[in-house]
């Protein structure tokens, strides 16, 4: 299993104390909870469900892992982790990259049963549990005829992305997923459970969206839905000769479609001792207009899989970031330049590593759509772009030479965009789902850090 980096935006997760607890804590747990939840123990392969990480770096053993199947038992188990001062983490989607923030020594909170999808057409909301992936929700959703503003990316939960920001392909359209979001279920750490809104709490409201669990555990969010049919979209791969084309492709499509129901990531990936390119497209409808994607069909490419599906069917990509101002040619042709040299770089010390580097250009007013202010980002008049940086390996034993290369990879693509007019870029904040864990508190959330 690999060991994965992401840059530029980050998810914290709850951590109590310092010492180890005793074995007890469990057993505690266990006889306080009700029969909608349950205690698991290593060696079962509940308790193995339980603190898998997509990452390895992410993995280690706790001392049990618990199911909390209601807000009620989130309650309880908080409150007599508080009282015996037993670290602990929370686990959702479990897609975190960052050691530490949402895996523990101590009791490993998974919320996979807090998994319901309830649509009211009345109010044209959504109530969505924690403990489910994006791919689950859209699939819950198709029946209605609705969607919500979500994740691109296979396995990634709904919490930690929700609470992160979230960029989605419905953005240029509604905005962040953080900007939909009209009520979350809070249990705070004195296991009080409360409705939080704009209107019943709006300092707490305003700090949920977008500080993730920094505040409790959040046991259902409700969301805006939107009408969703059939969309188009799909891959289009490239071979390193033709990214000097596929560039040109990008910064006109950057630069000419306003149209809100269009997108696309670019990727730039070395594995194999390979360079490739990938170009993932999307169009809110079953088709897009005539000619809109035509300056990426034009290259020819090794694979093309763009056709009419539904929107869970866009599910193929990978993911990373450093926040980028404006996508010129010159950014681009450093961050192939990145992607070439770092993946040289790393792979003669550990060949079975894979570099990658993803563009995410969204229309310039995606972070006008809010309706109350969000913890992040800290301020929607510096607009950036949260363009990705994804390294993976095997040993932990390589551990620091990646996050010395990844860290002085970003600071160069930040060097580049300054150079090239972007003069504001090194006060843009890291979007916090792609963020390496050490990124500053201040960096991510500037001057709403007070509030």
């Amino acid at each position: 299993m690999p060991r994965v980096l992401f840059l530029v935006a980050f998810t914290l997760s709850l951590t109590a104390a310092q010492a180890l607890p005793d074995a007890d804590v469990c057993r505690l747990i266990k006889d306080a909870i009700s029969s909608s939840s349950d205690v698991y123990y290593p060696g079962s392969n509940d308790y193995t469900k339980d603190i898998y990480h997509w990452s390895e770096a992410c993995m280690r053993p706790s001392l049990c892992s618990v199911e909390p199947g209601t807000a009620e038992d989130v309650g309880k188990i908080l409150r007599i982790l508080g009282s015996t001062r037993t670290p602990f983490a929370v686990k959702a989607g479990g897609n975190n990259g960052n050691p530490g923030f949402a895996d523990t020594a101590g009791v490993q909170i998974a919320l996979s049963r807090l998994s319901m999808v309830e649509y009211d057409a009345a109010s044209k909301t959504v109530a969505v549990g924690p403990g489910l992936l994006w791919e689950d929700v859209y699939a819950a959703l198709e029946t209605y005829g609705v969607n919500v503003v979500g994740g691109r990316t296979p396995g990634v939960g709904v919490s930690g992305f929700s609470l992160g920001g979230g960029y989605s392909w419905l953005t240029n359209q509604h905005g962040l997923t953080i900007d939909t979001i009209v009520e979350l279920e809070l249990v705070d750490p004195s296991g009080t459970i409360s409705r939080i809104t704009h209107k019943s709490d709006p300092d707490l409201f305003f700090a949920l969206r977008g500080s993730l669990n920094n505040f409790g555990i959040v046991t259902k969010i409700v969301f805006q839905a939107y009408p969703q049919g059939q969309v188009w979209g799909g891959l289009f791969a490239y071979s390193l000769e033709q990214v000097d084309a596929v560039h040109a492709a990008v910064v006109r499509f950057i630069q000419e479609v306003t149209d809100p129901k269009a997108g696309i990531n670019i990727i730039h990936n070395f594995a194999a001792g390979q360079t490739t390119v990938g170009v993932l497209t999307f169009y809110d409808a079953a088709a897009p207009p005539d000619g809109l994607f035509d300056d990426f069909l034009n290259v020819p490419s090794t694979g093309n899989d763009a056709h009419t599906k539904t929107y869970r069917e866009l599910w193929r990509t990978i993911l990373h970031s450093v926040p980028i101002m404006e996508h010129s040619g010159a950014i681009l042709q450093a961050i192939i330049n990145e992607t070439v040299f770092w993946g040289k770089r790393l792979t003669q010390v550990v060949p079975e590593a894979t570099v990658g580097y993803g563009v995410e250009p969204f229309l310039f007013n995606h972070l006008s759509h809010n309706t109350s202010p969000t913890a992040w980002p800290p301020s929607r008049e510096i607009v950036s772009f949260p363009d990705l940086i994804q390294y993976s390996w095997v040993s932990e034993t390589t551990d620091e030479l990646f996050l010395d290369s990844i860290r002085q990879s970003a600071e160069q693509l930040t060097r580049v965009a300054a150079a090239d007019g972007q003069r504001r870029v090194a006060e843009a904040s890291p979007y916090l789902n792609y963020a390496l864990y050490d990124v500053p508190v201040e960096r991510l959330f500037g001057d709403n850090l007070k509030n």
